[in-house]
């Protein structure tokens, strides 16, 4: 059934819903605006009709209020009688000094020295002993005086008494306010204020084929190595009217010098002498059932560190403190994490090496682990009743996703689904059915419906992902398969055969993008023009081999770290390593071997062309990055760290440097508006490679096209001249 653009808007939003405590009732946004429903008479209320923009409703006060945001504060409408009242007001201007955690005052401002220049005191407030004696004898001497001075007393005292208390102002001065929330009692409001950094240059990529016919400049992001703004969480206690500072000196481990600073002798003293605090960022803290406990989930900005800390009464502890020398990742290491109850929280850790959930009592201090074993937990929810989980692993297999129910108690699992592929799961509200979208190898992505138990049959609903003319063509199913590197681990890969294989055929590998991505598993890729291209491919008589290289995710922590400051280091290796494995397994001609690939795809491209000319004889590198110095913050400062303090890295990872190694053909693809990997990389790859007097390559420029092509036209250039590459050059003298 295909609903109509005025039924669209009428749907629920995903993520927005939020129930109460006891299951009966439900709110969300929608289009800006604030929805209470009822759950058992199904009766809907609009709490808001404004032009402001609601958004984040909860409930709090004991389940009596709904909470929402408004225009940077939050308010509360009161399901009994109806009445909204505002919680805070935040507003610019100077903060008043504030305590740190745990710590006691008023959090009010504090007086200090006039500044030069400034206006002096009125006589009134002046208050020295000359004065003061001068005042007391007038009100001794005149009576109309005393008597004018104790009836506007008066006066003063009974409109202060009679004048609603005011909500406390909490200044944002030249701060960025951020995940503004509020506890399930409405006592403790939670938020952070961040100060930008400053002197980040932005970068910008020209647009040249325009409707005005002017060159136009799409501003983009900034490159690794920028400055980030500086973060603080506070908490306002709304009884005590008092406002708390989360002080940074007081989380364990703070000023830990990262490892790899070791290779720089002169960078490591000056940070010793200078002991400095690292920046931190702050997750919105997620409270325990009574609100008696906040769980803060605060990270390193180096990303060397994620601890969870819980704060409680004035106290702030320490509940798991995650530390690795590359970089904190991983299913379910940012953000996922809640109670089981008012003592015991729960959430996710790579400790063991692969992402698993655990428990923690805070007042026994004591971990727990929920599981454990060679596999990741990739999904995780409570259920209402908090005695279990719903989780999703592949511990069936690295390219499997299962459904099980986890008991608190005896610690089994239930598997739900048995499909074979991928099964993203969704419960209904009351928990006793299961939606999910399933697909394999060769089927997309369909919906089902089954009941929330193990055997239970699943009723497929949908039916449309296949077009009669996709199901005309008799898809290849690649088997997944399993390649032992050099250094004894097991490289996953998918392989696509071609009809009437013999010995001395060509093989072409495929190099999915992202780095931290799965493509070599037993569901319907995002890849799915490189799988059709691939069965060309196959058609046409290559072996395709798409493997999920070292840095690839659904492997645990040491696959998703081993690029660890050296990107085209062991991901390279792997794919060295599949080769000669094609050679020995299948025949393949060793002088005859290809890849393409695009984003990360098109960096390991080049890096293979240029470092490994005797393994790849032809390479098509589709909008990759050239040189990581180039790329934005989040995503490379994380694997490389950054270039001013760890350049080792940078050279030994960006292709720019190895040019002068390519021997074979070489093609380059980029869209000219790449607002994610600029066309710069390409333009200077370009100059390198004219500068060495390189021959055998070329460059392919696509003026309307961003990172993801959209263009038909551009999609079919593209792939005519990956396939046209590998023709000539892969099948010469055959």
């Amino acid at each position: 059934v295909k609903v109509t653009a005025e039924q669209r808007t009428l749907f629920v939003p995903a993520g927005s819903v939020s129930y109460n405590r006891e299951r009966t009732a439900y709110v969300f946004t929608r289009n800006g605006d604030v929805y209470y429903v009822d759950i058992k008479s199904g009766r809907q209320k609009q709490l808001t009709q404004t032009t402001d923009n609601e958004s984040g409703a909860v409930f709090s006060f004991e389940g009596r209020s709904v909470v929402y945001s408004r225009a940077q504060n939050l308010y509360a409408w009161d399901i009994i009688s109806g009445e909204t009242k505002q919680l805070t007001n935040f507003k610019s201007g100077e903060a008043a000094a504030t305590p740190a955690f745990g710590g006691t005052g008023r959090g009010g401002g504090a007086g200090g020295p006039v500044a030069a220049g400034a206006t002096p005191r009125s006589p009134e407030a002046a208050g020295n002993a000359q004065e003061n004696w001068l005042k007391k004898d007038q009100l001794e001497q005149f009576q109309v005086l005393k008597e004018r001075r104790d009836k506007k007393e008066a006066a003063d005292t009974w409109t202060k008494n009679a004048r609603p208390k005011e909500l406390r102002a909490i200044a944002l001065e030249d701060k960025i306010l951020q995940g503004v929330t509020i506890d399930p009692t409405g006592r403790y409001i939670s938020y952070v204020l961040t100060k930008p950094a400053t002197g980040n240059k932005s970068t910008i990529v020209p647009n040249y084929v325009t409707e005005t016919g002017f060159t136009t400049d799409i501003p983009a992001r900034t490159k690794v190595g920028t400055t980030a703004g500086t973060s603080v969480l506070y908490l306002y206690d709304r009884t005590a009217d008092t406002v708390y500072q989360l002080k940074a000196d007081s989380i364990p481990g703070i000023r830990d010098i990262p490892a790899y600073v070791n290779d720089y002798p002169k960078q490591l003293e000056e940070l010793k002498k200078k002991n400095a605090l690292r920046q931190v960022s702050y997750l919105p803290p997620v409270w325990s059932p009574d609100g008696s406990t906040a769980l803060l989930d605060i990270r390193s900005e180096d990303n060397k560190d994620r601890w969870l800390m819980g704060w409680s009464a004035g106290r702030l502890f320490l509940i798991d403190r995650q530390h690795d020398d590359a970089w904190i990742g991983g299913p379910g290491t940012f953000g996922s994490q809640g109670w089981i109850s008012n003592e015991t929280c729960w959430f996710q850790s790579e400790a063991t090496g692969y992402s698993h959930l655990y428990s923690y009592n805070v007042s026994a201090a004591k971990r727990t682990a929920l599981t454990s074993g060679n596999f990741e937990v990739l999904q995780v929810r409570i259920s209402n009743d908090r005695s279990s989980f719903y989780i999703t692993t592949n511990e069936v297999h690295p390219g499997e996703q299962q459904f099980y129910k986890l008991s608190i108690a005896g610690l089994s699992r239930q598997r739900i689904t048995a499909m074979t592929g991928s099964n993203m799961a969704s419960l209904s509200p009351d928990e006793k059915q299961l939606a999910y979208l399933w697909s394999g190898t060769t089927n997309p992505w369909e919906l089902f419906l089954q009941d929330n138990k193990a055997g239970a049959k699943p009723i497929q609903v949908t039916d449309l992902a296949q077009s009669a003319e996709f199901r005309s063509y008799k898809w290849r199913e690649p088997e997944v398969v399993e390649i032992p590197a050099a250094d004894g681990e097991k490289i996953y890969a998918r392989l696509y055969k071609p009809a009437n294989a013999r010995p001395g055929m060509p093989a072409v590998f495929f190099v999915h993008g992202a780095g931290y991505l799965q493509n070599a598993h037993k569901w319907w890729s995002s890849y799915f023009r490189e799988f059709m291209f691939n069965n060309l491919l196959a058609d046409n008589g290559y072996y395709v081999l798409d493997i999920d290289y070292r840095g690839s995710a659904g492997y645990g922590r040491e696959w998703r770290t081993g690029i660890y400051r050296f990107m085209g280091g062991k991901d390279l290796s792997d794919h060295v390593d599949a080769s000669a494995w094609l050679v020995k397994n299948h025949g393949v001609d060793p002088k005859r071997i290809g890849l393409y690939g695009g984003s990360y795809g098109g960096f390991i491209t080049l890096m293979g062309m240029f470092n490994e000319p005797s393994v790849f004889a032809a390479g098509a590198a589709l909008r990759p990055v050239t040189d990581w110095a180039q790329y934005n913050h989040q995503y490379t400062s994380n694997i490389l760290n950054e270039p001013y303090t760890d350049s080792i890295a940078y050279h030994k990872s960006s292709p720019y440097y190895f040019a002068g190694g390519l021997k074979g053909d070489l093609l380059i693809c980029h869209g000219m508006v790449d607002v994610n990997v600029h066309y710069q990389d390409a333009v200077k790859l370009t100059q390198r490679l004219i500068e060495l007097g390189k021959d055998n390559w070329e460059l392919a420029s696509y003026p309307m096209e961003d990172h993801g092509f959209v263009e038909p036209s551009s999609w079919t250039d593209e792939y005519k001249r990956i396939f046209r590459l590998f023709e000539r050059v892969l099948k010469k003298g055959q």
